[in-house]
């Protein structure tokens, strides 16, 4: 997926009113949008858009424009630069402000993440990062079957200037990225969203999507044993931080310069994984024992 860093005005002045062309849509959805009482009442489901640190709040509202137009419903905004509620966002919603209006505010990408199962995160640059690069049909095809399999599922977009930084990434099991021209594969931040909604509504409108490695299949009428669904990001963050924390104990972090990149490696090993719940309680009881058997240790 190509950064969100089309080359919009990044003041805080007077932002532009959007002036998008209709011409590929019904011509009377903008007034029917108008008379709708609640547009999300009977759609909902689907993959949450988070947007980390936007920037101008006429972004904003052309993604959730676009959200809408796929039937996507649910939208996190992280620390977003200006302030909030914000009327250009509502201005450029265009019929979609049910989603403006809905969007909740974290302060931190991993607040805005912690309740999530499968999380995604869209970017072109390449990184010293390790992870599974897909593109945006197969990512959103895995999206899908999670969903089925009772996962909550989210995908990641970056501030308009730079997109995602390498922590935010870290968050992810996995990468999107649109095979796009070589030569500029900058997507505006509506853009990128929309690819991954038109993914999504093309294959809600399809065949059901095959078995896909990495989720588990679940009978929807049958009982989940206990644990077998896939950690939420909040219990892999508690694993992270309780592994750092001994790990710190143990002098394995060093040099301190280094700290940084020694931890995003360690993160990506186990995001990679898609742990369940009882292997993140397994691991956090291996890193007890550990953590106790050293005190003992040093005790006698």
């Amino acid at each position: 997926m190509a950064e969100s860093d089309a080359p919009a005005d990044d003041s805080r002045g007077d932002q532009p009113a959007d002036s998008s062309s209709d011409t590929l849509t019904d011509p009377q959805s903008e007034s029917q949008s108008e008379s709708q009482p609640d547009l999300l009442s009977d759609i909902g489901g689907g993959p949450v858009i988070i947007l980390v640190r936007p920037q101008l709040g006429v972004n904003i509202g052309t993604a959730a424009r676009a959200m809408m137009n796929c039937g996507l419903t649910e939208m996190r905004l992280v620390a977003p630069r200006d302030d909030w509620p914000n009327p250009w966002a509502e201005a450029a919603a265009s019929g979609a402000e049910a989603i403006v209006d809905r969007a909740v505010i974290y302060e931190t990408t991993e607040a805005a993440t912690a309740d999530l199962n499968r999380l995604y995160a869209t970017t072109a640059r390449h990184r010293d990062i390790y992870k599974e690069v897909v593109p945006p049909r197969t990512g959103v095809a895995e999206l899908v079957t999670a969903e089925a399999a009772g996962e909550r599922t989210g995908v990641l977009f970056g501030p308009e200037a730079k997109g995602l930084n390498n922590d935010d990434v870290t968050l992810a099991q996995k990468i999107i990225e649109a095979p796009l021209n070589p030569h500029h594969t900058s997507l505006n931040l509506a853009q990128a969203v929309f690819l991954i909604g038109w993914e999504w509504r093309m294959n809600l409108l399809g065949e059901a999507p095959a078995r896909v490695p990495g989720v588990l299949p679940v009978d929807p009428d049958a009982d989940v044993p206990d644990g077998a669904l896939p950690a939420s990001q909040q219990e892999l963050v508690n694993l992270f931080e309780h592994l750092e924390r001994e790990l710190d104990n143990a002098g394995f972090l060093y040099p301190p310069e280094m700290v940084p990149t020694i931890v995003r490696n360690i993160r990506n090993m186990f995001q990679r994984a898609l742990l369940t719940e009882q292997e993140v309680r397994t691991l956090r009881g291996v890193v007890k024992a550990l953590s106790e058997g050293r005190e003992r240790r040093r005790m006698k």
